[in-house]
């Protein structure tokens, strides 16, 4: 499913989606909080720095990172969203 064109104001430059759960954000009682389905690499205008965000289902942000380049934030991806194969898109 192809995100929008923002997410929390921030363009999307790049993002992967999957239908099986890419990871989960939990609650300190280890429940879980989220389901994780797309990751988003942005950038706020006039901003150098790269977020991902880790959004559900439906494109809402759940979590977010700031990077400080597309590569780095894909290097840097958290173990927690590695359940599924991520294949990153060009917005």
């Amino acid at each position: 499913m192809r995100p929008p064109s923002h997410i929390d104001g921030a363009v999307v430059l790049e993002w992967a989606w999957s239908q099986l759960p890419l990871g989960h954000v939990f609650f300190e009682d280890g429940t879980i909080a989220a389901t994780i389905h797309g990751l988003a690499l942005c950038q706020y205008p006039d901003s150098e720095t790269i977020y991902r965000f880790s959004c559900n289902a439906n494109w809402e942000p759940e979590q977010d990172a700031d990077y400080s380049s597309i590569a780095e934030a894909k290097a840097l991806l958290p173990e927690q969203y590695r359940q599924a194969l991520v294949v990153w898109l060009k917005a």
